[in-house]
């Protein structure tokens, strides 16, 4: 790939999904296009550059996105999140709290808003409270397997009792064994596309958590500073801000303060 190619590709990437590719990425771009490229029965890079960039071509943006998009996740990645998150939910009920809502920001191929929702259910047993979730990413690729909600062995890092209650056995079409989540954990979970460098979100706000976690690594300076302040526009009051453990707010302006490393929180008042 020519040097002049992987700044076009650079440039397309930042305008419309605010990922930042720094120097020494070209092989990195050139490895995730080439399937596009082959789909399309284009066999050079620059070429591939030209059909991205004419007008009649704009819905293979969606695919390019995709392509360099990186949906690495796990269930119960950073546990102690949801632990927390366990304690937050039970706080709230026992202040009187009816109703819940959460965003998860990132959702990639599932395990994260999955496990959000494992632990919303499971916290808020026994309870009244209206609870919702929020998942969305800006791969639709990722979000489709999102949505499907079909695991292989990655589901070993979910307790067993756990396994038992929320997935049922769904073999794939080769016949692997495979497991889907239940119809009592997809009640209150919604997936869509958005696009965090698109703002302002067509969300109404109130959030009680947001999680945001290993996505703002793929943003410069200004797209961080954007997001985080919209995100904390859409915090209720007093509500959490989660992200990744090896992402930081420093140097942001923001009036929410850190309660522990990779946790915020919204002033009460």
């Amino acid at each position: 790939m020519r040097a002049s190619e992987f700044h076009g590709f650079r440039e397309l990437a930042y305008r419309e999904a605010g990922i930042s590719l720094r120097d020494g990425k070209e092989d990195l771009v050139a490895t995730r296009i080439a399937r596009r490229m082959r789909v399309l029965g284009i066999e050079e890079s620059g070429a591939y550059l030209e059909y991205l960039q004419q007008a009649a071509h704009k819905d293979e943006i969606v695919n390019f996105i995709d392509a360099i998009s990186t949906n690495f996740t796990s269930f119960y990645r950073e546990k102690e999140h949801f632990e927390l998150l366990t304690r937050e939910l039970r706080a709230a009920v026992e202040a009187g709290a009816r109703r819940i809502r959460i965003w998860c920001a990132a959702a990639a191929t599932g395990e994260e808003p999955w496990t959000l929702a494992l632990t919303l259910t499971e916290a808020l047993a026994g309870t009244s409270v209206d609870w919702r979730l929020l998942a969305t990413d800006i791969s639709t690729r990722a979000l489709a397997a999102a949505t499907e909600g079909r695991y292989g062995r990655i589901l070993a890092q979910v307790p067993a009792a756990q396994r038992s209650r929320y997935f049922v056995a769904a073999p794939d079409r080769d016949g692997e064994p495979t497991w889907k989540v239940s119809d009592a954990l997809r009640r209150a979970v919604l997936f869509r596309r958005l696009n965090l460098a698109r703002l302002p979100f067509p969300l109404t706000g109130g959030l009680d958590a947001i999680f945001c976690r290993n996505v703002m690594i793929y943003f410069d300076q200004p797209v961080r500073q954007a997001l985080v302040g919209e995100m904390e526009r859409l915090l209720r009051p007093g509500g959490l801000l989660v992200i990744g453990h090896s992402e930081t707010l420093n140097g942001i302006t923001t009036t929410m303060t850190m309660t522990r490393p990779s946790v915020y929180r919204k002033p009460a008042t």
